[in-house]
């Protein structure tokens, strides 16, 4: 049995889309009444250590899908948390989503990561480390007004669809040879102006709007930030991963 955890969020939901029909898939959720659909649920509430349990007992495998929560003293507590819970019940092997860059970094948007991953390897149990890189979900262009504009400098992203990072956490939780492994999991690396070119339309660089997360995660594109290569997406999923101007003319 196969376990996914934080099952009702977008990702969760790809992935037992793509295991319900090779393997006994169990969706643990905070929320039963936004569990997905068609396979068994139990509550598992990143808050609620004894639901933990409850919910990983029995456990080939766990997707540790990581907490939602931004505050890294919470999220690195919920991770502590699960893998307390699995240790207790004796999960089989556990899979984790973490972010690129998590195992040398422990400050900032990687610190509750580093920290699961150095809790990971010392409980004991058999893990698979994912370090996935920002959705391309989320940064998907608009041409407006025949004009794709953007702020990033034309400097790379190497973003990843979630459907992609979904299916290799599916033929990782379902195949061998992959405990005590970590993989740096990078998409196509692509640019607002390549994008343009290829769709035909100019590209404007334009300034921030307006202070918040997106202008402090524009700067850190363009000083190449998010240009980081890797083979291992292409190589786990066993095909190109899908870029941004495939999922643009589609």
């Amino acid at each position: 049995m196969i376990v996914i955890s934080a099952a009702s969020g977008a990702l969760g939901r790809l992935v037992i889309d793509r295991l319900r029909t090779r393997a006994d898939v169990v969706a643990a959720v905070r929320d039963p009444a936004r569990a997905p659909e068609g396979v068994p649920v139990r509550r598992g509430d990143y808050d609620d250590p004894a639901s933990l349990r409850t919910a990983f007992e029995g456990a080939a495998r766990l997707l540790l899908i990581s907490s939602p929560e931004l505050d890294p003293a919470r999220r690195t507590a919920h991770h502590l948390a699960a893998i307390a819970a699995a240790v207790d019940v004796g999960v089989g092997a556990v899979a984790y989503t973490s972010f690129l860059d998590a195992d040398t970094v422990a400050t900032g948007m990687t610190e509750a990561h580093h920290a699961t991953e150095q809790a990971l390897m010392r409980s004991g149990l058999p893990y698979t480390v994912l370090r996935h890189p920002f959705y391309s979900d989320a940064f998907v262009p608009r041409v407006t007004d025949g004009v794709l504009a953007g702020s990033t400098g034309g400097r790379g992203l190497n973003t990843a669809f979630r459907s992609d990072l979904a299916e290799v956490a599916a033929d990782v939780l379902t195949g061998e040879g992959h405990e005590g492994r970590s993989y740096d999991l990078t998409g196509p690396l692509w640019t607002h102006p390549q994008l343009a070119e290829a769709l035909g339309v100019p590209y404007r660089e334009v300034p921030d709007a307006a202070p918040g997360p997106m202008a402090w995660l524009n700067a850190r594109i363009r000083t190449g930030a998010l240009e980081r290569q890797t083979p291992d997406l292409e190589r786990l999923l066993g095909h190109p991963a899908k870029t941004m101007l495939s999922h643009l003319v589609s």
